[in-house]
């Protein structure tokens, strides 16, 4: 029989707010109270607290990152701690477990948008378990949020603020406001970082700085070659991989990185600074009758031509809002004043129209400096690599779909598709640097079977692993689910992906062809009509793998892998979901998708 707590509810409920050597002074003291000897022992129990060290307040700070942006800001934060003073752990979400985080102290994350306002694919596991039906009570838990995206997008750093807003709900002290980062978030980062430093250190128990030796042996090396101080390599092989007659121009890119020293892994990502069309710089030039000799200062305070910024400095094949809204203002276009301040209307234009077809459509003439104005800065465009090093060397290979649109009688291609796979000839210079992608990675046991699901240029990261597994003589099982629009036209790499199946390294290839016959297949519905294989595939401990679109495909896979799930385990739709995001936080399931 259990004996009834004989201490007041009141007690009990303070007790369990003391720390570890608070409740051991308090068990001498109530001790040395029931022998009598309270007088004698107080002191010594004084004694005992005054000399013992404080408990250190415990600091996370968490990314969750898709392009690595976030997981850079998180670094600079780690590193501002560790400069004042504050012991804090750095961790991606990915590697996080969702389930520890009532158990924090104090958690500091940065996190990217993606898509419609989603989280990174690294931070779903976290997602789904704070807004899942066990939310978890955070009452113990001081957080603060810095959210990145892109202004662009229709809700702008969503997942950020869906975070911030969550965790609150749930309990959590926030320790400050929830920072918004745009694509230039080097600025805004750095003031939520000065004013957050501070906030912790009040919080925190101070202890000694870290040594020069602990903070070295805890930072990530700095990469010779990174998105601020690219590597200028240069093209080697550019080949099309698609038919005459596809609807699609996809195409195999080569780009020698002979003597440079750039190392990658299976599943990273190359960033591409594009240099825009010169025919698309000239006709904006002439719609605003520049020669393309005036001067303009950059934001950085350097100064240089309207064709060279036009050219290389400024995003002038992606319209914004600001664009349009700015503009409308400038031009003074009732018509496009209209579409602006209506936010159905002008979603509707700027899916339909690029930035140039705006200064077409409503000719204006702009100075120099106010045109350049209007565009936000040139990003670099990121690609799955399609190769192994171990297999390449000093290469690194690409699949590229080359991105065309129409627009007032002109046609127009994407600024990094147009620029490798149309533009840039053998041997030109092209800037690059490799982006990690350590969440998306062949399992470190090669007995591991695994399945690869990819539509599209999608298949790229498939070609690496496959290329990998083949170096490391690798002896799991591997399963590609891919899907295009016709096998003639359509099927990337075929002549490879025979060979690696008569070399008995590819095991199972199911293909999906969503033009080729009466009705439409995708690689989804693979997925279902192959439902018992998938299954026993998991059993045994297979990773899956999605490459490829996020809006659509990603959610249209994992609808269908949900129903598997659900089907061939005999599980509800609710244990599915959970048993989904087993494999992500296990990194059994793990997606690159765009």
């Amino acid at each position: 029989m259990t004996q009834a707590n004989p201490l007041p509810a009141e007690i009990s409920a303070q007790l369990s707010t003391l720390s570890p050597t608070q409740l051991a002074w308090l068990s001498g003291y109530c001790w040395a109270q029931s022998q009598g000897n309270a007088a004698a022992n107080i002191s010594a129990a004084f004694a005992a607290e005054a000399t013992a060290p404080a408990a250190a307040r415990r600091v996370t700070v968490l990314s969750a990152s898709q392009t690595g942006n976030a997981r850079r800001v998180a670094e600079t934060l780690h590193g501002k701690l560790e400069e004042a003073g504050i012991t804090a752990r750095l961790a991606g979400a990915a590697d996080f477990k969702s389930k520890t985080l009532p158990d924090e102290d104090i958690v500091l994350l940065v996190t990217s948008t993606q898509g419609e306002g989603e989280p990174p694919e690294e931070a779903l596991p976290l997602y789904k378990f704070l807004f899942g039906k066990k939310a978890p009570d955070l009452s113990k838990l001081t957080f603060a949020v810095l959210g990145l995206g892109d202004s662009s997008y229709p809700k702008f750093c969503q997942a950020g603020k869906d975070f911030d807003e969550k965790l609150a709900a749930l309990g959590a002290s926030r320790l400050h406001d929830v920072g918004i980062c745009d694509l230039e978030y080097q600025t805004a980062a750095d003031a939520w970082i000065d004013a957050i430093v501070p906030k912790v250190t009040g919080l925190a128990a101070q202890s000694s700085p870290a040594s020069a030796q602990s903070v070295a042996a805890q930072a990530t090396a700095a990469a010779v070659y990174t998105k601020e101080q690219p590597l200028t390599a240069s093209l080697s092989v550019r080949q099309k991989i698609t038919s005459r007659n596809a609807e699609k121009d996809v195409e195999h890119i080569e780009i020698d990185l002979s003597g440079s020293g750039l190392q990658y892994q299976a599943g990273d990502a190359l960033g591409i600074w594009p240099l825009n069309a010169p025919e698309l710089v000239k006709e904006i030039l002439e719609l605003n009758q520049l020669s393309g000799s005036e001067p303009i200062t950059l934001p950085n305070g350097n100064e240089t031509d309207i064709q060279t910024a036009l050219s290389e400095f400024a995003d002038i094949t992606q319209i914004t809002p600001a664009f349009v809204q700015q503009y409308a203002e400038l031009s003074g276009s009732a018509d496009l004043q209209s579409i602006a301040g209506n936010a159905e209307t002008l979603d509707t234009f700027l899916a339909a129209t690029p930035p140039v077809g705006v200064l077409a459509q409503y000719p204006h003439i702009l100075d120099a400096q106010t045109l350049f104005g209007l565009f936000r800065p040139q990003t670099p465009r990121l690609y799955s690599i399609a190769s192994a090093q171990d297999e390449v060397g000093e290469e690194v290979h690409l699949t590229v779909g080359v991105v065309r649109f129409e627009h007032h009688s002109n046609t127009y291609t994407g600024a990094a598709s147009g620029f490798l796979g149309s533009r840039l000839e053998e041997g030109d210079s092209v800037r690059v640097f490799v982006e990690p992608n350590p969440h998306f990675r062949l399992p470190q046991n090669g007995s591991t079977p695994i399945i690869m699901i990819g539509a599209g240029t999608g298949i790229a990261p498939f070609r690496s692993f496959m290329q990998q597994r083949a170096a490391n003589g690798d002896e799991g099982k591997n399963w590609l689910i891919f899907g295009n629009q016709r096998f003639t036209d359509d099927f990337l790499y075929q002549t490879e992906w025979q060979q690696f199946r008569k070399d008995g390294l590819l095991t199972r290839a199911d293909l999906a062809w969503s033009r080729q016959g009466a009705e439409k297949v995708y690689v989804q519905h693979k997925i279902t009509a192959n439902a018992a294989e998938v299954w026993a595939w998991l059993q045994q401990g297979a990773h899956l793998y999605v490459c490829g679109d996020a809006g659509r495909m990603a959610r249209d896979v994992e609808e269908a892998l949900l129903a598997v799930i659900a089907e061939q385990g005999g599980l509800s739709r609710d244990e599915a979901e959970d048993y989904l995001n087993d494999l992500r936080e296990d990194k059994r399931y793990q997606r690159d998708v765009y």
